[in-house]
């Protein structure tokens, strides 16, 4: 097999071990070989050799699945070139049944754990002095010491404003979730950002903060355009305020995007692209924000990681919201980035 994958059996060993610091396209050429030739390796000989179980726990406080599914496929991609399996726990926001689960993942002797969530906000940790090593995605935990990888919010919206301002928009306003949720307050702070650099302030004169509802979305743009009626441009803090304030815009005559462009955050494809027109949209690369957190985690357990935040860059997906394409091109999707924090 090492020879089929032109590598040493060193290094062959390594690759399906899921030990060594290999390039990832080294790993991947010995594991396509192992399959090629049937090869399995003996799960508890494997085991006993590397002195680890090569499983790693998932603990999730999203019930939903909106936020945590993607991040779970995003590690189980990277887990799996080490041919590391997953044992996923919902927890459902109930620190008594995250405290039974993170001790029955204990006792399977996992080799790490992963923590997610639906907020972005700071968390108390799982646990102190744990045996294993601990990485929060889509969550922050309040120990700095922790590792904690995170979407780019403030640098998403960033992207939302910058970009509404190169199509031409100057009275730009803003509507968003909850001011308690730091990731409202993120985006509101990056597209404020984009706009003072263009020597523009926000139309209205402020961030509408309310819910992450479509009802939202209706209430809010019709108080905008009641204080600005000139409103030529209005991001949102998600799809699915968007999607209100596409009905509301709809409602009252106002044209996407020829009046009233209109931007969004999350690129939830059941709201963006069922929208009319539909949605342009910042992605906050919540699969990448999995395999990151993957692995930093299986860094860790080799002893090479440290604590602190990681940020994971956002992608701003360009539909017909903020284009005046039309014909067969309309729902176009082209894709902006910006680099990680």
């Amino acid at each position: 097999m090492a020879q089929r994958a032109g590598v040493s059996i060193g290094t062959a060993s390594k690759a399906l071990n899921g030990r060594g610091n290999l390039r990832a396209e080294t790993r991947a050429r010995v594991l396509r070989a192992a399959d090629a030739l049937g090869f399995e390796p003996n799960a508890l000989a494997r085991s006993l050799l590397a002195g680890r179980s090569f499983t790693v726990g998932l603990l999730t406080a999203d019930s939903f699945g909106r936020f945590s599914i993607p991040v779970l496929l995003g590690a189980e991609d990277a887990l799996g070139e080490g041919r590391v399996s997953v044992f996923l726990c919902d927890v459902r926001g109930d620190p008594e049944r995250e405290h039974r689960y993170l001790r029955t993942l204990l006792s399977r002797r996992v080799d790490g754990i992963i923590v997610t969530g639906r907020r972005v906000d700071p968390r108390p940790p799982v646990s102190k002095d744990l045996p294993v090593p601990v990485v929060y995605a889509m969550t922050q935990s309040e120990d700095r010491q922790d590792l904690s990888v995170l979407p780019d919010d403030e640098g998403g919206g960033y992207l939302a404003g910058e970009h509404l301002v190169a199509i031409g928009r100057l009275k730009i306003g803003h509507i968003t979730g909850p001011e308690r949720f730091a990731c409202s307050r993120r985006r509101a702070n990056g597209a404020i950002t984009a706009l003072a650099e263009a020597d523009l302030q926000l139309a209205g004169g402020e961030v509408l903060f309310g819910e992450w509802s479509e009802g939202w979305g209706r209430e809010a743009a019709a108080s905008l355009l009641e204080r600005e009626p000139a409103t030529d441009a209005i991001f949102c803090g998600s799809d699915q305020i968007a999607r209100g304030v596409a009905d509301h815009l709809r409602e009252t005559g106002r044209r996407v995007p020829d009046d009233v462009a209109l931007v969004g955050f999350d690129n939830w494809d059941v709201m963006a692209e069922s929208c009319r027109p539909p949605l342009s949209t910042v992605d906050p690369n919540l699969t990448e924000l999995g395999r990151v957190a993957a692995r930093e985690l299986l860094a860790a357990i080799e002893g090479g990681s440290t604590g602190g935040v990681r940020t994971v860059a956002a992608n701003l997906c360009v539909r017909q919201s903020t284009s005046a394409l039309a014909g067969p091109l309309a729902g176009a999707e082209t894709s902006l980035g910006l680099p990680a924090g």
